[in-house]
């Protein structure tokens, strides 16, 4: 079954629900329903996926990364990508890297696998997607 979508595709209005349709009794009912409120319907597939992922690991990124095959990195670029479309977006100064996630950076920089700026930018909070 299709998501309903939120938005009309040709004006961007709003959409609204006028029928809804019982399978199991033939049921049809024709009026002017709101929508229940679904805050993630704004993520997209992959987003979801995502987040149904981090829920079975039960926010443990050590599973993530062994189950999606990510590192550890793209990982939390996605939480962000996830909290931002969410509207949950950190202020710069509210983003803090524990000891862990910065010893993480400056060692994916030791083995070169990102620059100097790319590791300048995770450590000041400026995260930028893989």
């Amino acid at each position: 079954m299709n998501k309903l979508p939120s938005y009309c595709p040709i004006c961007q209005s709003t959409m609204e629900v006028t029928r809804v349709y019982c399978a199991h009794c033939d049921t049809t009912i024709d009026g002017h329903f709101a929508p229940s409120a679904n805050p993630f319907a704004v993520l997209n597939k992959e987003q979801m996926h995502f987040l149904m992922t981090f829920i079975r690991c039960e926010g443990r990124f050590n599973r993530m990364e062994e189950e999606l095959n990510l590192s550890y990195p793209t990982l939390r670029n996605r939480l962000q990508e996830i909290l931002k479309a969410l509207g949950f977006e950190p202020k710069a100064d509210d983003v803090k890297l524990s000891a862990e996630e910065r010893m993480q950076i400056l060692d994916l920089l030791a083995k070169g696998e990102i620059s100097a700026e790319e590791a300048q930018n995770q450590l000041s909070g400026n995260t930028k997607s893989d």
